[in-house]
């Protein structure tokens, strides 16, 4: 299944760029360092945004959930790079505990190696949604063939691990390239990106990776942790288990309800 792809402004306005760049080229010749050069620009601008994860330059990001559920005092927890059978079930329990839901970006190989966590997951309320079968650093680089391949092995093994196809795809550390959008489409996938995030897979320290996910927090956040490749405090513990219960606590406070994102977007 797929839906119909629209090249976002940014990716229009390049294309046209690239056209009035051959066309100059070929009507003055001279001037062909100006058209390369508008080329080299237009191709920067695209990099740059595909290396900020809350762009929107190169299609629909998700960033935030939809003004109804921020009014309603809803956000979204999500959590990436698992799932790990030291931390996921133990993560599981923290959310239990208080009745929030997540949605879990799992990376495809985890999960075929866990699937019964990967079910567990499910069984429990939340989501599993797609973080790509490789979780490559070099996925930002990967051309559309091997992009789609990538994304569509984890989707296939996940949807058939859970029984519920993703509707969600995150990349490797939010970067990406203008592969990615028509990739998507063509996948029936949406791209979500963050509100905010608390680098919890490289500080070690509880009150810093806390006060980055709460401070300034607001219905309708997306906020970002991990159950994989977390972080460790001073004392040995995985951040996200010294974190995820004072957070849990602050959202009660605050009177904000963690759902899926699948639930509201």
């Amino acid at each position: 299944m797929s839906r119909r792809w629209t090249p976002a402004p940014a990716l229009q306005a390049s294309l046209a760029v690239h056209a009035a760049a051959a066309l100059g080229a070929l009507a003055a010749p001279a001037a062909w360092p100006w058209a390369l050069g508008a080329v080299a620009a237009n191709h920067a601008l695209l990099t740059a945004a595909g290396l900020l994860p809350r762009s929107a330059l190169l299609g629909p990001n998700l960033t935030r959930l939809p003004a109804a559920a921020a009014a309603r005092g809803e956000i979204a927890l999500t959590i990436d790079d698992g799932p790990d059978p030291e931390l996921t079930p133990r993560v599981l329990d923290l959310l239990d505990a208080t009745g929030a839901k997540a949605s879990f970006f799992c990376i495809g190989w985890r999960a075929r190696a866990n699937p019964a966590l990967c079910r567990e997951i499910v069984v429990r309320g939340h989501r599993v949604e797609n973080h790509g079968d490789s979780h490559s650093w070099a996925f930002s680089a990967f051309g559309p063939r091997r992009m789609k391949a990538d994304i569509a092995a984890a989707q296939a093994s996940l949807a058939d691990i859970t029984g519920a196809a993703p509707r969600f795809f995150r990349p490797t550390a939010g970067l990406r390239n203008p592969f990615l959008d028509p990739v998507l489409a063509a996948l029936d996938l949406k791209l979500a990106a963050w509100t905010r995030r608390g680098y919890d897979t490289r500080e070690g320290r509880p009150a810093v990776v806390l006060g980055r996910l709460t401070r300034g927090l607001a219905g309708g956040d997306i906020l970002l942790l991990h159950d994989g490749h977390a972080a460790r405090t001073p004392a040995g513990e995985p951040v996200i288990l010294a974190v995820l219960p004072t957070l849990l606590r602050t959202l009660a406070e605050q009177g904000l309800r963690p759902v899926t994102l699948a639930a509201v977007a």
